[in-house]
């Protein structure tokens, strides 16, 4: 059996970082996008690769299966999403610090027919409770409505960059408006409170100019409710904060939230200690053309006595004998577990973690590929895993959907 380190991009010259991580602002511009796909080539140096996270690798010498995002898989995508969910906004800081919660509704429709079919969604946040009140006056909790951008054909594709995962009920994609998410805060923590003044104590609104914002979405696999989770990127490349919906589709009350918790570091991270086999999916997909790999996968987690942390993964792509490894050491402190290779994962309660780079500038510096990660473990012995991946120009390149289950 042929085996090779962690894959690393070919070389590229480095770029300035705010020239080449690529984010729809508001007003929303976009930057031309590149129409051939980089192919990922394994690399003879271990130190060298980029995440802990091992993603399906292709051999250089398969033909490319070619996949762009059609009407039917639109249709598919639109499906999965529709209907009234209810649920729980999460804000949590980069050490995975919990520092508002908010509740949300967020309605999604759709109208078109064939290539012309659209997805529209309305979210509503509650309002805090008004500092002042009258006598006899309403208390029914108020609801702040905003518009979301529509998904559609073009946007899928060209700006959103979705990385779509039909059977397994996954996606990411590139977030269109940061002023949505600081909409939501400024709405559901200051309301009609909001004078204008200096945020409130622990109210972090994301940077306006935000090097990078990506969604990634995890669907359960025993209910209909699903976790939507943002990572934020300052303008530096450095984790912003966290956001992390929690929604349940069809639901008439909210239940306590699994992500409200508050658990020691050690406890956050027992979990997903141990031996983990699984498989996973990886799609090029948009602008790109997809690209489709399968690989079975094992990741062993174990943590030392004085905290340190030791991962391992295999990665065997399917029709092949070839096996990617990865090894990777790091410490945990707090809620942050820190590799060695320049990863971080952020610990989250409700068997959550999102993982991200210490340092994107410094990925781009040196021309690697940098990976965006989120881990749900929702019932014991059983999780799933959505890896994002970039280019050194900023784009997404790939998505990875794992499934995991403990042994």
């Amino acid at each position: 059996m042929a085996t090779t380190s962690s894959a690393i991009p070919a070389s590229f010259s480095p770029f300035k970082i705010h020239e080449i991580l690529l984010y729809e602002r508001t007003p929303i511009s976009f930057s031309s996008p590149v129409s051939s796909i980089r192919t990922l080539r394994a690399q003879s140096t271990r130190t060298k690769c980029s995440t802990p996270s091992a993603t399906a690798k292709l051999d250089d010498n398969r033909q490319p299966k070619q996949e762009f995002m059609n009407t039917d898989a639109l249709y598919q995508f639109i499906q999965l999403n529709l209907g009234n969910w209810i649920g729980f906004f999460h804000q949590f800081d980069s050490n995975g610090k919990l520092l508002h919660r908010i509740n949300t509704k967020l309605s999604v429709g759709s109208y078109g027919e064939d290539e012309l079919i659209s997805l529209i969604q309305t979210l509503y946040i509650e309002q805090p409770q008004s500092t002042t009140s009258i006598a006899g006056a309403n208390d029914e909790p108020e609801w702040y409505e905003y518009k979301i951008k529509e998904t559609n054909m073009f946007t899928v594709d060209k700006y959103q960059q979705i990385g779509f995962f039909v059977e397994q009920k996954a996606f990411a994609l590139r977030y269109q408006t940061a002023g949505m998410l600081e909409t939501v805060l400024r709405q559901g923590v200051l309301g009609e409170d909001d004078t204008g003044e200096e945020s409130p104590k622990n109210l972090k609104l994301p940077s306006r100019r935000p090097s990078i914002v990506c969604e990634n979405c995890l669907y359960s696999l025993e209910k209909d409710v699903r976790l939507r989770a943002f990572h934020i990127m300052d303008p530096k490349g450095c984790l912003d904060t966290l956001l992390v919906f929690l929604e349940e589709r069809g639901g008439t009350q909210l239940t306590p939230s699994s992500l409200d918790t508050s658990q020691d570091h050690e406890d956050r991270i027992r979990p997903h200690l141990g031996k983990w086999k699984g498989h996973s999916v990886t799609k090029r997909s948009g602008v790109y053309g997809a690209t489709l790999a399968e690989a079975d996968t094992v990741a062993e987690l174990n943590m030392c006595s004085d905290g340190q942390i030791i991962q391992d993964i295999t990665s065997t792509t399917n029709g092949t004998d070839i096996s990617t490894n990865v090894h990777w050491t790091g410490n945990l402190s707090d809620n942050l577990v820190t590799f060695d290779g320049g990863f971080q994962w952020t610990l989250l309660p409700g068997g959550v973690y999102m993982g991200c780079p210490c340092d994107i500038g410094k990925s781009v510096q040196e021309s690697r590929s940098f990976h965006l990660e989120l881990c749900w473990l929702e019932s014991h012995g059983k999780r799933q895993r959505l890896v994002r991946t970039y280019d050194v120009e900023g784009l997404a390149v790939s998505s990875t959907y794992f499934f995991e289950a403990k042994v």
